[in-house]
């Protein structure tokens, strides 16, 4: 680690050869692959992304220059020659630095990136401020083949080249084999588009370009089609595509070859207008398990260094999983169900159900508008869609289920992966205003388990269920026990159930905080009091007598969610007590209204009070008990 020890800014790589260069990419897969077996992340795409960060450090100057990258995803080597390296092994830890570029971490971080498709607007918006404040610098947005898929992105690329304003687009297609057509024709023409000359004699250009004996190039057009059919997701657009979105297209290049890549960028400095450059890499570079299992890799926990293997702790499954198996397990009964997602069949539990029925099987890509009003016209025709998409995600299909599905009235069943905190990927996908923004929403029906065996029967309902949408919410993390696998219960729609019966408070615990509350409710007893505790399985629509005997009976009430304070389930509850008049004292527990930082599930849990000890300290200071 010789050159990287001395890396401790992008200054730092000015004066190193080509061959330092080289050699420092490799020092830095050492490292990332030495640190992130130990703490986990997104090892294959930032494999891949070494020696593009590099050039593009050398070539601009950030932070005047602006680089913006997309997702995060492929930004580890960006934070480590950018004055992180040391900081590295508390990546998604708490305390540590964010798996994703963040704004008040690092100068160099110029925009927060985690959701996709992002950075081509940003960069399009930084370079129109440029040229108002009539300033002089270079705006580069690096973008994924993947989040390519987004219409946010298909709308910057168009809005880019009609404003005409001068922006280099880096595009990191990654999905294909870099042996296809990278060789020394395709350097040598990716030089010439890329010369001042080519801008002013472009038409002559194309036309030496059409006589070329190359029949690897003609096939790659060939395959235009076909690709843009398969939702852009293994990316191969000649030139012809980004021409008519009004940029010049320079590409495809080596990605890991430093040498054309600095040289490509040295000559587009000056150049005038929106510049794309299609670079190919090949994630997991450098590291053979990363290399064969990108989807695996794309994002995990620690594994064993030397076998690329995942360590697994014991323990009962996770959600995730159970969701996956009972898809497949209602599927093999019923040829009407489907399955979609939007990019992530692996991290959704859908890995499975790909396998056994791929014709019932839809990744739209990084689309998730689309995937929700796929799924609603999929319903019109009497097909079950079971959509599984990241709770965070979903937020980009907002105005898609208002209107395309629950004005309707379209029975979409709707599975919210990482419900609540998730973790070490921080703010940007903790999953924690679902049951605030689904809850207002006509028509919409909304369910949290408490454990393995009643989100089985959720699903189940959700399946039977035929009136509107429904929705499952349910956490990043382990099932509390092995599910008992003993067939389906419809749940009745609007009823909660009863845990342990009490007289002088009443817990209404919704999902992953019900067990939580019934250890709770053990310690009040300690303190002399009999607390009720209802699982509140429905967040909408609530259980209405239940809510009438509470309000008669109970001067104290407390409502636990793993899900904002504001708007969200304890919210509907004050609601519906105040249409019953109620005057009592009423207590929600919840995500406090501010962004909940990074770090492991446990210990978000305990930051933000929704441990045991937690809950019940909030209850004790309501009541004004042991205080």
């Amino acid at each position: 680690m010789a050159l990287l020890e001395k890396i401790n800014s992008p200054e730092d790589l000015k004066g190193l050869s080509y061959e330092e260069l080289e050699h420092l990419a490799g020092e830095i897969r050492e490292y990332m692959i030495d640190v992130l077996s130990k703490v986990g992340g997104h090892v294959a795409p930032n494999l891949g992304a070494v020696e593009l960060t590099l050039a593009l450090h050398y070539v601009f100057d950030s932070p005047r220059d602006k680089i913006i990258w997309d997702v995060g995803h492929q930004a580890y080597p960006h934070k480590i020659i950018t004055g992180r390296r040391d900081l590295l092994p508390t990546i998604r830890q708490f305390g540590g630095i964010s798996g994703f570029t963040k704004r008040d971490e690092s100068p160099h971080d110029i925009f927060g990136a985690g959701h996709a498709s992002t950075s081509l607007s940003a960069a399009l918006g930084v370079a129109t401020a440029r040229d108002l404040l009539g300033k002089k610098f270079h705006v580069v947005a690096v973008i994924g083949d993947g989040a390519l898929t987004g219409g946010m992105a298909m709308e910057a690329l168009n809005n880019i080249g009609h404003l005409q304003k001068d922006m280099i687009v880096v595009l990191n297609d990654n999905e294909m084999s870099i042996a296809e057509n990278v060789g020394a024709v395709s350097n040598h023409l990716s030089k010439l588009v890329s010369t001042p000359a080519y801008f002013k004699f472009k038409e002559e250009l194309k036309e030496f370009l059409s006589k070329l004996p190359s029949k690897k190039l003609c096939k790659r057009a060939q395959d235009l089609a076909k690709k843009i059919k398969e939702g852009l997701k293994n990316l191969a657009i000649p030139t012809i595509l980004f021409e008519e979105f009004g940029f010049e297209y320079i590409g495809p290049l080596h990605g890991h070859d430093i040498k054309v890549l600095i040289e490509t960028f040295e000559r587009v400095k000056k150049a005038k207008g929106p510049i794309l450059i299609h670079v190919l890499t090949k994630k997991g570079k450098g590291y053979k398990p990363a290399e064969e299992k990108t989807e695996l890799f794309h994002g995990l926990g620690p594994f064993d260094k030397e076998t690329g293997e995942p360590i697994k702790k014991p323990g009962p499954p996770r959600y995730t999983k159970v969701f996956g198996d009972t898809v497949v397990e209602l599927a093999e009964k019923d040829n009407k169900v489907v399955a979609i997602t939007a990019a992530m069949p692996l991290g959704t539990g859908l890995d499975k159900f790909r396998e056994k029925f791929p014709e019932r099987f839809f990744d739209v890509g990084i689309a998730e508008q689309h995937a929700v009003t796929f799924a609603g016209g999929l319903s019109l025709m009497g097909i079950k869609p079971f959509v599984a998409i990241y709770s965070t995600f979903l937020q980009r299909a907002y105005d898609q289920i208002i209107h395309d599905i629950a004005l309707q009235k379209l029975p979409v069943k709707f599975f919210l992966d990482r419900g609540g905190l998730v973790g070490e990927d921080g703010p940007t996908h903790h999953g924690v205003f679902d049951l605030s923004y689904l809850r207002l929403i006509p028509n919409m029906v909304i369910m949290a388990p408490k454990d393995a065996n009643e989100f089985r029967h959720m699903i189940f309902t959700a399946y039977r269920y035929d009136k509107g949408p429904i929705a499952v919410r349910y956490p990043r993390d382990r099932v509390p026990a092995e599910p008992e696998n003993k067939g389906f219960e419809e749940i009745p729609i609007g009823k909660w159930e009863v845990l342990r019966e009490g007289k002088d408070i009443a817990i209404l615990a919704v999902g992953t905080m019900v067990l939580p509350s019934l250890e709770v409710a053990d310690l009040l007893e300690k303190e002399g009091l009999s607390p009720l505790v209802v699982n509140a399985r429905f967040v909408k629509p609530m259980d209405e007598e239940m809510l009438n005997k509470i309000a008669a009976e109970f001067d104290v009430v407390v409502t636990v969610e793993e899900n904002t304070v504001i708007g969200g389930f304890g919210s509907g509850v004050l609601e519906e007590l105040a249409k019953r008049g109620f005057k009592g004292n009423v207590k929600n527990i919840g995500i406090p209204d501010r962004f909940i930082e990074h770090g492991a599930r446990r210990k978000l849990l305990e930051v933000v009070g929704l441990t045991k000890e937690g809950i019940f300290k909030q209850i004790k200071e309501t009541l004004n008990v042991g205080v």
